[in-house]
């Protein structure tokens, strides 16, 4: 039970930094990011280059350092830069518009990936294993208690961003009225285009630590944890920070109770059933308030 647990909440642990991304931008411009996943993608592929050029390192430090600087910062920029493109010009336009954009930025990001790396899967140039210590009657490693770690104060930093700082009041400002905000002297897109990047920071991050875990990416790799970020961020309240979070880690567990009662090839099938379940009888999330919007 204890190793049920601790796997699920390690799995969680990366739903959720890719939640919250999706959970940001729905909760300022109400837009699905289905092009989300692939900044995962984009971000294990970035790390993935640049522990290349590091010269094949074995160690966990170059590592760290490439998800806290290079990695987050390139995948933030590239996500400041679909909003500019791909998001900003329709930003008037009706929401059906913004959903297809996304769903063609998702491809034109995977099939760019394609383009540039190639088709066939990459080894990572760390992989992190370790050797396995008994805690509470869970086996796990230093290797996942340090990713869990560092995933956790990321969570926890960008809560602190949006509840305690100038910017964090500017974002929920902006999620309230945006056209109140510009009057009040706030700077809309400037704030819109840094909510994408902290975002797409996170999901770059999780995404090179996924790598160096999983040993093994691929161009098509944020399809499907971009898919169960989304489930995550609608458990927990999409728009609402805590409870994204809080999404990922329980939809973490569910998926490891689910593959331990039903088999590991219902894993997917029970993830998007729960995704159902919440949308039917919780549309709003564990966290979400139901909001009428003023016409």
């Amino acid at each position: 039970m204890t190793q049920l647990v601790w796997n699920g909440l390690f799995v969680g642990s990366f739903y959720a930094l890719v939640a919250l991304g999706y959970s940001m931008v729905y909760g300022i411009i109400k837009l699905l990011n289905f092009a989300h996943g692939d900044l995962y993608m984009l971000g294990a592929f970035t790390g993935f280059a640049v522990l290349g050029a590091a010269g094949g390192v074995t160690s966990a430090l170059p590592l760290l350092l490439a998800v806290l600087l290079a990695t987050m910062v390139i995948t933030g920029l590239a996500g400041v830069a679909l909003e500019r493109v791909a998001y900003r010009p329709l930003r008037g336009a009706p929401r059906l518009s913004l959903l297809i954009t996304a769903v063609g930025a998702s491809f034109a990001l995977e099939y760019g990936t394609r383009a540039v790396a190639g088709a066939d899967p990459r080894v990572y140039p760390v992989r992190l294993g370790g050797t396995p210590l008994e805690v509470l009657g869970a086996r796990l490693t230093l290797q996942q208690l340090v990713l869990t770690a560092v995933a956790v104060v990321l969570m926890i930093g960008l809560n602190l961003l949006v509840t305690r700082t100038r910017e964090g009041r500017a974002m929920r400002a902006i999620a309230l009225d945006p056209r109140t905000s510009a009057l009040m002297g706030v700077d809309v897109n400037a704030v819109i285009s840094r909510t994408f990047f902290l975002g797409s920071a996170l999901a770059g991050a999780a995404g090179v630590m996924a790598g160096a875990y999983y040993g093994k990416i691929d161009f098509l790799m944020g399809f499907l944890i971009g898919l169960k970020a989304f489930t995550a961020a609608v458990i927990g309240g999409i728009g609402n920070i805590p409870g994204t979070m809080l999404g990922g880690l329980l939809l973490g567990l569910l998926e490891s109770f689910g593959t331990f009662w039903l088999g590991g090839e219902w894993r997917d099938v029970f993830a998007f059933g729960v995704l159902i379940l919440f949308l039917t009888v919780r549309p709003t999330g564990l966290l979400g308030e139901r909001v009428t919007e003023r016409v």
